[in-house]
């Protein structure tokens, strides 16, 4: 069945070509531009969903211009404010670059995004916030079910990280966080601790994420009933995911979302 079907989001749409593509760009500025105003978007998508939790949380992109650095949102401020010029941008060793927003960063938040973006070069963008739903999963330190269609985009996609060793401050938490993503996973389940994905754009580590905190929504329901539960098979599970899990449909199934933010705002975030 896989061999015949061709994937992406070119097949979710009749009558002409998907209204949502990612850009490509010849100038890296523009580039920056683009990113830096999804990003400011994907957290006020953040804040839409309520998965704000105190100064907890931070989404972390790639700069295209040096991908040796990364921004990331400032320690303090509330997903439904964030503006592109409230953005920092950080190197490796945990220094603020002057051409962003000259303001202390989370911590944690640094450690964990340090190490995801050196582990994995495919990683442009990662997301960690402690959703409630997250939290609520994660205590059981297991990974969810292919309970229905949206939950196989996560189909050998996502990873549970049994290691909790408390606040990520130094910089082996993260580390061993990134080693068990692995290499070919966008989510993790951090056990008594949240959520975690990743993606090529921040758009759809954005959407993933909502998506995962849905699912164990989704998981805690069915499990607080005691029924007996029927498990998508491996095959349907595994076609499902070949047609949803590229990085082009999950960046479409973010746009809507995106599209709805500019206007409900004004645009504000673009500042």
């Amino acid at each position: 069945m896989i061999g015949e079907a061709t994937r992406g989001s070119h097949n979710i749409s009749l009558g002409g070509k998907h209204p949502h593509q990612i850009p490509k760009f010849e100038n890296p500025v523009d580039h920056r531009k683009w990113v830096l105003e999804h990003t400011a978007g994907a957290f006020r998508f953040f804040g839409l969903k309520q998965f704000d939790e105190g100064e907890a949380g931070h989404i972390s992109v790639r700069d295209p211009i040096d991908p040796d650095t990364f921004w990331i949102n400032p320690l303090g401020k509330h997903f439904n404010l964030i503006q592109v010029s409230d953005l920092v941008h950080i190197n490796n060793k945990g220094e603020i670059l002057p051409d962003g927003n000259q303001h202390p960063v989370n911590s944690a938040g640094f450690s964990i995004h340090r190490a995801l973006h050196e582990s994995r070069p495919d990683i442009n963008a990662a997301c960690h916030a402690h959703s409630v739903y997250g939290k609520a999963w994660s205590t059981f330190g297991k990974p969810i079910e292919m309970l229905n269609q949206d939950a196989c985009i996560f189909y050998k996609k996502h990873v549970v990280y049994n290691q909790f060793g408390g606040v990520a401050i130094d910089g082996e938490e993260g580390e061993r966080i990134a080693e068990a993503l692995g290499e070919d996973s966008n989510a993790a389940i951090l056990q008594n601790h949240g959520l975690l994905t990743v993606g090529e754009t921040v758009d759809q580590a954005a959407y993933l994420f909502s998506l995962l905190e849905r699912t164990c929504e989704c998981q805690l329901l069915v499990e607080s009933t005691n029924l007996p539960k029927n498990i998508i098979p491996d095959k349907e599970a595994e076609y499902t995911a070949f047609m949803t899990q590229d990085p082009e449909t999950m960046f479409g199934s973010f746009q809507p979302y995106y599209d709805y933010l500019l206007k409900s705002t004004g645009g504000d975030f673009l500042r």
